[in-house]
């Protein structure tokens, strides 16, 4: 037995077959809407790209200046030195802890960035932005001279404002500080003159 409500006129059938045939195209409708909704639930793109290499366009880079780029979750820097700066590297070597970086070097240091500027082109230097005592991110002191928290001789380098670790232009840890090693050397290579990759070093 059929429900009617009141005041409501029974439906003839053609309208009936109306609604039904209505009510199915909405229904694929709303699959369909779904469809995109679930794909959220994927994998996203960052998520694939997680440890991947990350490709770095390095052309606008000017002397002096700095680049920080995400791999692996960690900051990378990319430093354009100057000559000056790299003229003092030279200068501080018995002021460091591991100036030809032979602690840990499979660790810390790729076999072609245990040089004096821990880099493959002199000019460049890309490192991991985290102190490795306790895992904090040092901060530029790229201005040499007399400054807070440092010797009134500074060359230019990066101070970890955490524990006081100093770093030269190169990522050298000075003697004396808390960091047991000089900063991360990431695995990297040059695509071309203006294009670095970071995260992989097969050419290298």
């Amino acid at each position: 037995m059929s429900e009617t409500l009141v005041g409501t006129p029974p439906l003839d059938s053609s309208k009936r077959t109306w609604l039904i045939a209505s009510g199915c195209v909405g229904a694929v409708g709303v699959g369909a809407a779904a469809i995109p909704f679930v794909s959220t639930f994927q994998p996203s793109e960052r998520a694939k790209a997680a440890g991947a290499a990350v490709e770095v366009d390095i052309g606008a880079l000017n002397p002096g200046e700095k680049l920080t780029v995400e791999w692996r979750g960690k900051p990378v820097w990319i430093v354009r030195r100057t000559p000056e700066q790299l003229a003092a590297l030279g200068k501080v070597t018995d002021q460091l802890a591991d100036p030809e970086s032979k602690r840990n070097p499979a660790e810390f240091t790729p076999p072609y960035a245990r040089n004096e500027g821990r880099s493959i082109k002199p000019e460049f230097f890309v490192a991991v932005g985290i102190c490795t005592h306790l895992g904090c991110s040092p901060s530029d002191k790229f201005q040499t001279g007399a400054q807070p928290s440092l010797p009134d001789d500074w060359p230019g380098g990066f101070l970890c404002p955490c524990h006081g670790s100093t770093f030269d232009m190169a990522g050298r840890v000075y003697k004396n500080k808390p960091a047991p090693d000089n900063l991360e050397i990431p695995p990297h290579m040059y695509l071309s003159d203006s294009k670095l990759l970071i995260g992989e070093d097969k050419k290298a």
